[in-house]
Order: structure tokens, then sequence, then C-alpha cells
């Protein structure tokens, strides 16, 4: 990077009301730590912002000499797009607040807030929005992926639920968009990534959810995986929007349901939810019990909050990660092969195979409604290989890259943006599809000098 001069430095400082961070300042090191361990860049300074006048300021002084510049919202991106080496990040974490309008059902949330300052404050008067499947994830970088979660097939994405957001571009401007203002810009955030500014403030729509939700899981042996994925799949054709069941390909963990033995055991595990509490989703559930013989079953009424939350013990920032992604119009018998046949192959006790389901609500919009393009995906399959020690990253790696190969005869060829690791830059095109010319010209209008490139960078159209 630049020299800087402690001139600057102090020029920087004193125009922040948050804290600027420098490599040899105590919490220098944490403030740099995100989700993923296998993410390990060296900013040379850190800007914590306290709102957006400091977002303007920083992003001002990062522009005006160079420096390379990373948005940190969540912190949750698995290609640790919230970092740069030797440059300057914009850390929204310090702004997480919430601000919900039970009447109107609308939420204002600031750019560093997570999945669970979100619920929270919802939960309290009994509303929601569809948001991932972590209450660590960070709203913004969820979102502007696209950002799919439990309550997707009953109300679609998070992107379409957004209604506005605030924004600061790469030449200071402080923008609203919204559908009527600043239209271009604001098809771009639902989908497009970090690649048009630093949202500093979001607007939801919301809707009635909760307290109360029907949720649970379903554990079935491995050896019934291709009898019990198959009756799955046939299910799903007829499945009500409000209810969803992703399946999951693991090590049983330590759940007080199952016998003690199966603990360690490779597994099928049905997630089941519904934000509906009723007798035809109890019939539902009990048939999806039925497709095999389950070693454990706890499927029933609980807080949505608790679900949210859920998954949270499987998912503790430290640990290694590396993904992979497929998207899936269908299970075809040979895809369902492959997935059991990797499944029985996991390197690590900690690693897993998922495949979330969507369609219904959030496969009606067309594919150019918002940036998010992947309409037919029905099935969005993630490689998740997680472990501790750097000494297995190569065969953790390998045995995810070579499951991710032998799916690809079977997919669709397109990708979640937000499930793209940092080697793969090169697939930021399949995850744009029809829409990237679009996205190109208009990030071209707001970044022509792609300030904001740190992601799955959208190259600013010639």
């Amino acid at each position: 990077m630049n020299t800087l001069t402690n001139g600057q430095l102090n020029e920087l400082q004193a125009s922040l009301r948050g804290q600027l961070l420098q490599t040899n300042d105590a919490g220098y090191d944490s403030a740099r730590a995100v989700w993923n361990a296998m993410i390990d860049r060296h900013p040379a300074l850190i800007a914590r912002c306290a709102g957006t006048a400091d977002v303007r300021a920083t992003l001002a002084y990062a522009r005006d000499r160079g420096l390379p510049l990373a948005v940190r919202g969540g912190g949750h991106n698995i290609a640790g797009s919230a970092l740069c080496d030797d440059g300057l990040v914009i850390d929204l974490s310090g702004m997480r607040s919430v601000h919900i309008d039970p009447q109107q059902r609308r939420a204002h949330v600031e750019g560093g807030a997570i999945l669970h300052d979100f619920d929270h404050e919802a939960q309290a008067f009994g509303l929601a929005t569809p948001l991932g499947i972590n209450s660590t994830t960070g709203v913004a970088g969820l979102t502007l992926g696209g950002g799919f979660g439990w309550l997707s097939r009953t109300l679609g994405l998070a992107a379409d639920n957004l209604l506005a957001a605030d924004v600061v571009t790469a030449d200071g401007q402080f923008l609203h968009a919204s559908a009527t203002e600043h239209p271009d810009l604001f098809w771009a955030l639902r989908g497009g990534g970090g690649n048009f500014g630093v949202v500093t403030r979001f607007e939801f729509q919301l809707h009635p959810v909760g307290p109360q939700v029907t949720a649970g899981l379903i554990v079935f042996p491995y050896a019934q995986a291709k009898a019990v994925l198959t009756k799955y799949r046939d299910f799903v054709d007829g499945m009500p929007d409000e209810l969803t069941v992703w399946a999951v390909l693991r090590k049983a963990p330590p759940l007080p349901f199952l016998p003690p033995e199966v603990h360690g055991q490779d597994v099928l595990v049905l997630p089941v939810f519904s934000p509906v509490q009723s007798a035809a989703m109890q019939e539902a559930i009990e048939r999806i019990g039925s497709f095999g013989q389950p070693l454990g079953m706890h499927v029933g009424s609980m807080p949505y909050t608790a679900w949210q939350q859920a998954f949270d013990a499987l998912l503790t920032p430290g640990a290694r990660n590396y993904w992979k992604s497929h998207n899936f119009t269908q299970l075809s018998d040979a895809a369902i092969d492959t997935v059991i046949r990797h499944a029985g192959k996991l390197p690590t006790p900690q690693c897993e195979i998922f495949l979330g389901l969507l369609g219904a609500q959030a496969s009606r919009p067309a594919p150019q409604d918002t940036a998010y393009p992947h309409r037919d995906a029905l099935y969005v399959m993630n490689v998740h290989t997680r472990w501790d020690e750097p000494a297995d990253d190569a065969r953790c790696i390998a045995w995810a890259r070579d499951f991710f190969n032998d799916a690809a005869p079977y997919a669709t060829g397109s990708v979640y943006v937000n499930f793209l690791t940092d080697d793969e830059g090169g697939r930021t095109v399949d995850a744009y599809g029809v829409n990237y010319p679009r996205l190109a010209r208009i990030k071209q209008q707001y970044d022509p000098a792609n300030l904001f490139r740190a992601n799955q960078n959208i190259c600013p159209a010639a």
C-alpha cells in the first residue's frame, strides 16, 4: 500500500466517530478475524465505523489514495470478502441497529446486523422475513447475494423482500435506492453482491411468522439414504409452499433424541420446517418419517428464534472451511448415487453435503426481475468441507473438488454467488447468467474504477 504519514492517519481518525485500527494496535487481530479460518489477511487499516458519516469519510480516504478497499458486514462470507491485504477495511460490525415498525410491517436494519439481531427484534412482534439458516450470518452479505433460508418457499428470497436501501457509492454519494429511486441500482443490489456500494441501511418487508413454528429433524441411517432420497425427491413435487424439507448427509451430532451408539455415524438428516402449525403439516411430517426407518425423529412446535439458531453449534467461527456448490433443477437417480457415494467418504466429522430446497415462492419471479437469476434452481447443493488443522487442507479440499466434478453432469452449471470460494472468481458469470451484461453496465455507472472489487467481482462494462 502507499505509505501513509502519521498526519494522514490522524486526519482520518479525526474524521471518524468510530475507531481506526492499525496493525500494531490492540484489538487488530480480533478485528481481522472472520468466520472462515482459512482467510488470513492483513489490512493496513480497519475503520470500525459508527455511522454513515464514518463510511463516507473512510471510503473517500481509500479512494483518494488508491488503497485496496473491503467492506465487512457480518464477516461470514466463505471467500473472505470482508478483508483485503495492505488496504483499508470499512467495518460495519458496530452498526447493528434493527428498528421494527409493526404497523407498517417494515424492518430498518443497519449494515452490520446479523440474523440474530434481526430475529430478536422482529419476533418480539411475531414478524420475520426470509433470512438464512445460521444466526451469526450477516444480513447484508446474505441479502446482497440473494439470500435464502427456511422461509423462502413461503415468502421468497431475502432480496425479494428488500424494499429499499441506503447506499454510499464509490464517488461518495449517499443514495436511497428503491423501485422508484435509482431503480437500476436497486435492481443490482438484489443479488449483485457488494459490487455497487456500501449499504448502510436495509428496509425489508415483514410477514407474520411465529413466535411458534413447526420444525425439527428426522434422522435416517446412511444405509437407507438411496431409498429415502428417492422418496423425498418424489414428495417434493407436490409439497405445499408452507413446508420445506432439506437433505443433509453427515456424521450424526450427539443429538439427545438419538441413541448414543448412533453419534458419529454416517446419517441422512431431513430438517423439516413450516411457519404453519396445523394437522395438515403433521400429516406431511408423518409421511416424511415413513420414507424409511428413522433412527430418531424430533419435530414439533418450537420458537422460530430457536430454529434459526439450531445449527449454530455446527457452524461456529474458527474452523477451516471450503465449499463447492451446484444448482439442480431435479435430482436424477445418478445425482442421488453421486451424493451418497461421496457422503460415504467424508474427510472429517465436521463435513457435510446439504441440498437446500427452494421452489414455490422462490421460483415465481422471472430471472430478470432481480439480479439473482436462478429461479429454476429447485435444489442448491453445498459441499461444506470443515476441519481444524492446516495439515488437512489438501485432503479436505480434494474431496470437495472431486465430488463437485462428479456431480457437475447433473447440475445446471449455475451457482449461488454467496457459496463461491476465493478460488472461484471464474464462476462469477455463472452466478449471474443472463443478468451479467446488465450488471456490468450498472457497475460501469456506479463504480467505473472498480473500487469495490474485494468480492465475486463484476467488472465494469467497457
